[in-house]
């Protein structure tokens, strides 16, 4: 690893004219060390632009992760909404094994007016049938990471995540510190309001790189609102500068996957700013 803490944009970069499994090139030629591929509207890359997309993140020393279709619910009600939730999964761990995607990013689903525990207890159910289909398919090489969310009415918080995480193999978490920014109405304001979260992260799981994601959040009673630029940070929290310090003063190994609209020029004012404290 380069650094200890990689950076890189949510999807293509703003300027960046290619197809989007050919950007790691360009990535990489910005300065920068990691690329989330997008597929929020259902997985529709094939195993020949996947293979490319693996073929040019190996050739250009950039770190491949994927975030898997919005649409994704463990714990739905339905259960047509429970296999089409299954079906999207595998279709991400499919072609994540295609491209060499090293976690594969999704939300976990929402409450649907249930008790977190009964929600939580569904989804158990429903990882335990992915893995069952998956052994069917004969897919091997999936990391999970369930990605904490911003919204209360939605499973996804700091202890539901690690429980996830903890309760399977092939499970790492995806920490969205915007979203837990907002979930807790300004939670994140100070460099100390992040000894939670490392500190329940360290007690439950063994994380050799937490993948992370991060931008200024704008947010309500409810939870997020919208994204906002690292040069909104003033008006809008979290700031990046108490993440990576914490990073820093723990060791902590990590890849900060960048989502302001900005998501490729804020990674490098990210990384320039790491760089610069270290």
């Amino acid at each position: 690893m380069k650094n200890r803490v990689l950076f890189g944009p949510a999807g293509s970069p703003v300027n960046y004219k290619g197809a989007a499994y050919k950007a790691p090139k360009y990535i990489s030629e910005e300065g920068l060390d990691s690329y989330e591929y997008q597929s929020p509207y259902g997985v529709r890359i094939g195993e020949s632009s996947a293979a490319t997309l693996k073929k040019e993140s190996e050739k250009h020393d950039i770190l491949i992760s994927m975030h898997g279709p919005y649409y994704i619910n463990l714990c739905a009600k339905e259960e047509d909404k429970i296999e089409k939730s299954l079906g999207h999964l595998i279709s991400m761990a499919r072609a994540g094994e295609w491209m060499g995607a090293y976690r594969l990013v999704f939300h976990p689903g929402a409450y649907l007016n249930r008790k977190p525990d009964k929600a939580m207890e569904i989804s158990k159910t429903t990882v335990n049938k992915l893995f069952e289909e998956l052994e069917a398919e004969g897919i091997e090489n999936f990391t999970f990471a369930p990605e904490t969310t911003g919204k209360r009415t939605q499973q996804g918080n700091i202890s539901e995540i690690v429980e996830l995480c903890s309760s399977f193999d092939h499970f790492e978490p995806t920490v969205d510190f915007a979203h837990i920014h907002a979930r807790g109405r300004g939670f994140l304001t100070k460099k100390d309001d992040y000894n939670c979260i490392f500190s329940t992260l360290e007690d439950k799981l063994d994380i050799d790189i937490l993948h992370c994601h991060f931008t200024t959040i704008e947010y309500a009673n409810h939870g997020e609102v919208k994204h906002h630029t690292l040069d909104e940070s003033d008006e809008y929290g979290p700031n990046i500068k108490d993440l990576l310090v914490n990073l820093i003063d723990n060791g902590w190994k990590a890849n900060i996957i960048c989502e302001t609209p900005l998501r490729d020029v804020d990674s490098l004012k990210m990384k320039e700013l790491y760089e610069e404290m270290i």
